[in-house]
Order: C-alpha cells, then structure tokens, then sequence
C-alpha cells in the first residue's frame, strides 16, 4: 500500500501542468499520473490528467479520473459538462469498434426519391436575458416562411440553444451582455408545426443551460417526435417514401459528434452508410459574423478557437458516404460546390433568430434550401429559396432575392472550380451545367 506523499504529488501536479501548457501531453500524463499515485485524494491531479487523457482520445481513462473527481468533490465545477462529454465520447469509440449492421429491410422502390428542405440558425426568442421573447409568441417568428418549411418530405433546421425552462448558466457574467441562449420548452411545438423533422442539436449553444437543459431539450424534440444529432455517436433516422434517412449532425467541440475529429467523423459517416439509403451530414462550423461569408483555404480560428478546416471536413464526409452536407454557424450565408456529385452548403446563414442578434447586410438573410435526391441519393435536383429578417427577427420571405444573388458570387469566387450553378429565381445547377454568376464585383472579404 503507498504511504501518501504530498509533497511529491505537488511536484507531479506543477510538472503536469506545465507540460499541458506546452502541448507535451505524453509528459502530462505521465507527471500527472505520478501525482494520482503519489496521492488518490487529490482532486486537482485526477481533473487534470482527465484533460490530458481527452488530448489523446483516451475517453474512457478520462472518465474514469472524472468519475473519482465525482466521488471526492461532487460540486467540481465544470463536472456535470466534462462527465457527459467523457461518457458521450466514450461510449461512441466502443460503438465505432463494432461492426455496422446493414439494414435487412426490403431495398427501396426503384423510382423513390425525396425532397429535403434545410433551414439554418433558429433561436425564436431566449428568457436570458428578459425582454427578448416574441410578444406574439414565436409562431410569429416563422409565420411568413412556415409553408416554405413545410412543403417537404424532410424538413431540417439547426436548434441554435436549448429548449428548456430550468438550469443556469456559467457563461456570462453580465446578463446584459450575454450571449447565452435559453427557448421556453414550448416552443417546441413551434418547430413541429413548421414541418421540423430532423434537428440539429450539435452547435456552441446547446450547452449553454448545462446538461440538464440539453437532456431536457432531446427530451421534448422526443415526445414532438423531431429526430436530432448532436451529442457524440447520435444519428438521427426517418423513413420517407420507402427510403431510410439518416442525418449525422457535427460541432467543433468533443460534447457533440466532433467537427475536429476527422477520423472518428468519417468512421461515424460510415457507419451511418451502411444503416441508412440516404445520409445528410450536417455540421455547425467556421468564423462568425458578415466578414466570415468567404470559406478560406484551411483551419478556421474565431477568438482563439479552432472552427473548424471547413474544405477538408465536407470533403472527406462525402468520401466516407455523405449525400448532401449543410452548414450554419457564421450567421451569414457562404458559397456551394459540388464534391464527387454531391451537394456541399457551407452556411445557410440565419433563418429565425430573434431578439440576440446582428441582423444588419448580409446577417439578415436566409434560405430555405431545397435538395432533391433519387434512391441512390445521387443529386436530381435543388433550388435556393430567398429569405430575410425584420424587425428584431422576424423570417419572411425576400421577393427581392439578395441572397440568391449574393450564394452566386461566393459559389463562382471560392470554389472556381467546382462551383454549384444558381439560376437568377434559385435553381441549382450541379458545376459545369447551368448559368454562371455576371458579377460586377468581388464579394468584399
């Protein structure tokens, strides 16, 4: 039995430490390891060295370390988040190390296709902080784009923050100045009625009320009977017209299906090939904001966090079985491709989000995006249906078509190419076939 040794533990803790803070994560856990050793009781050294075993990928060492921290200091703050995400992370690397199982349901009929329509950023009003809820309720939000939600055989929209009426946030410090987002859990009845069939849960505000609102909100999209991803090793599945769909939802954080983790993403996608005909790959990444509307060669960095290389993420989707892939996150609509076939939307911009957002220039535009896929999933057909905000962010519909003229110009400036055809009234194009956008001028970068 070790005799406990403080002092030594302490002298493992400042040398892990440091290692972490010099990225050598080998070093890290060895030091911090010496510390546990040195002395089980100490809270600090099991924390830690559950964030150096994450560095690695080592889920279940990390959730064994943090399941100790829960024995010897429950109220550890930051436990709750750091133990769902090690259990999440965890439970999808043992899912990965089985094989899939192919569905034995009958192949789908020879003429089946589907019509999938996709929203981006919804967020129809937040409690935090006060003043910021839709005085007509928000049906009003969407009132004036409802039919073009619902006029699919998928309708799919990213839930931009928990739906929830409990939990508290860490987030913010002044509640003026905060950023933290929390819907009344009717309103999810809201989304149901506008058609949502498939949601996506996997964004940097779903965590925004801690777990318990993020529990709460898979609770209600379940007994609305709204399908969601988010979470690591969720998929979520619908049957439509004899095709079963399948929609993997991503994030640049290891507490949903991790953007960043590009071999567990494709063994993910892979995965979700072989137990679905038609796979939508869904991912909630990039810089924010109207100077974010290009997509750069490479990683993406917003404040000191890594958004994401956006080129390689979608690429390597379609690669490992992916359909049509849809991003949101900027705020702000970004430019189309095609890749191998396969539809590529790297933002869809904000479709409703009231109350907490800058909806000036390009901020304020939307779509509702229209793919059709046949049995094979192979691209039939797709057009881009202009939207806007007014007001504090209300969604209607733009006779005008901005945004359409501004998906041209970003599609035919990034993506040379490859770029996805739009038609001046929004129909798609696959590259090579269809119009090419007259610009007058560059999209300003």
């Amino acid at each position: 039995m070790n005799v406990p040794n403080p002092e030594a533990a302490e002298l493992h803790y400042v040398r892990g430490l440091e290692a972490l803070k010099q990225k050598d994560t080998p070093v890290a856990i060895q030091e911090l390891s010496s510390c546990v050793k040195a002395l089980p009781s100490r809270v600090d050294c099991r924390w830690e060295l559950g964030w150096a075993y994450s560095v690695e990928g080592r889920w279940a060492d990390s959730l064994t370390q943090w399941t100790e921290v829960q024995k010897l200091a429950p109220e550890h703050p930051d436990l709750e988040t750091a133990l769902a995400q090690a259990r999440g992370q965890a439970a999808l690397q043992a899912k990965l190390n089985q094989s899939p199982v192919a569905s034995n349901r009958p192949p789908p009929p020879l003429d089946a296709k589907v019509r999938i329509r996709a929203v981006g950023d919804m967020m129809l009003g937040t409690t935090v902080p006060e003043g910021n809820l839709p005085p007509d309720g928000a049906s009003s939000v969407i009132a004036g784009v409802r039919p073009l939600m619902e006029d699919a055989d998928v309708t799919f929209a990213n839930v931009e923050g928990p739906l929830c009426d409990n939990g508290s946030t860490k987030k913010c410090r002044s509640s003026r100045n905060c950023y933290a987002f929390r819907s009344p859990t009717a309103y999810g009845q809201v989304f149901k009625d506008a058609g949502v069939d498939l949601a996506s849960t996997a964004n940097n505000h779903s965590g925004d009320f801690g777990e318990l609102c993020r529990r709460e909100t898979e609770a209600t999209l379940d007994a609305l009977g709204i399908a969601w991803s988010g979470p690591p090793g969720s998929v979520a599945t619908v049957d439509r017209n004899g095709l079963r769909i399948g929609m993997v939802a991503f994030h640049t954080s290891p507490s949903c299906n991790h953007l960043n983790n590009t071999e567990t993403a494709t063994a993910l996608v892979r995965a979700a090939a072989v137990e679905h005909d038609i796979v939508i790959v869904s991912f909630h990444g990039g810089a924010e904001g109207g100077k974010a509307l290009h997509v750069p060669q490479g990683r993406e960095m917003f404040f000191g966090e890594d958004r994401g290389d956006l080129r390689l993420f979608t690429h390597a989707m379609v690669d490992a079985g992916a359909h049509v892939v849809i991003g949101h996150g900027p705020h702000v609509v970004r430019g189309m491709e095609f890749y191998k076939g396969r539809l590529i939307a790297y933002s869809l911009g904000n479709f409703a989000t009231y109350g907490r957002f800058n909806l000036k220039g390009p901020q304020g535009l939307g779509m509702v995006l229209e793919v059709e896929l046949d049995r094979e999933g192979a691209f039939t057909g797709g057009r881009v249906l202009a939207t806007k905000q007014v007001d504090k962010g209300i969604a209607v519909p733009d006779e005008k078509g901005a945004v359409i003229k501004l998906l041209r110009d970003l599609s035919t400036e990034d993506f040379p190419g490859s770029a996805a055809r739009i038609s001046e009234d929004g129909t798609i194009h696959p590259t090579g076939k269809g119009p090419v956008s007259a610009r007058s001028a560059p999209v300003r970068r």
